[in-house]
């Protein structure tokens, strides 16, 4: 298992990182799923749109983007965040900046494990992930 945290056109945040890849880890094997490698990315708006144009075809910021190479059961992939964006939704939401960031971090996880978005259904399905792997965090954070 290696979850690697990149910084490219961003400023660095300072991440509790052990405890993020242990959070995935125990998210995942709750899909019966094992942890590849995984990357995160952290980039600007700019970044983020450039990769949504080049490989997705799409002209518009987003604040995530995931690209899977799971094998079977082990999931690994590259998820591409915007800081820039994150930073915005936690203001739209009324949401800190760190809880925002934790939710879009599981969010890459999430999608990796096979939950997908696209429907109204499905995007109410990935929110109650996104919100049953949050409680799991904090879970984590009181031990």
């Amino acid at each position: 298992m290696a979850v690697h945290f990149i910084f490219d056109d961003t400023k660095t945040l300072r991440l509790k990182k052990r405890m993020i890849a242990e959070w995935i880890k125990n998210v995942a094997s709750g899909y019966g799923k094992s942890i590849g490698e995984i990357s995160y990315i952290f980039c600007s708006d700019n970044k983020i749109l450039a990769i949504n144009n080049e490989y997705l075809q799409h002209d518009y910021y987003t604040d995530i983007i995931t690209f899977d190479y799971t094998e079977e059961q082990k999931i690994a992939g590259d998820i591409f965040i915007s800081v820039d964006t994150v930073s915005s939704n936690a203001h739209i939401y009324t949401n800190t900046f760190s809880d925002e960031m934790a939710r879009i971090l599981i969010h890459g996880i999430l999608h990796l494990c096979g939950i997908k978005d696209k429907t109204q259904q499905e995007e109410q399905n990935m929110r109650k992930a996104e919100d049953k792997a949050l409680a799991l965090l904090k879970e984590t954070i009181l031990r």
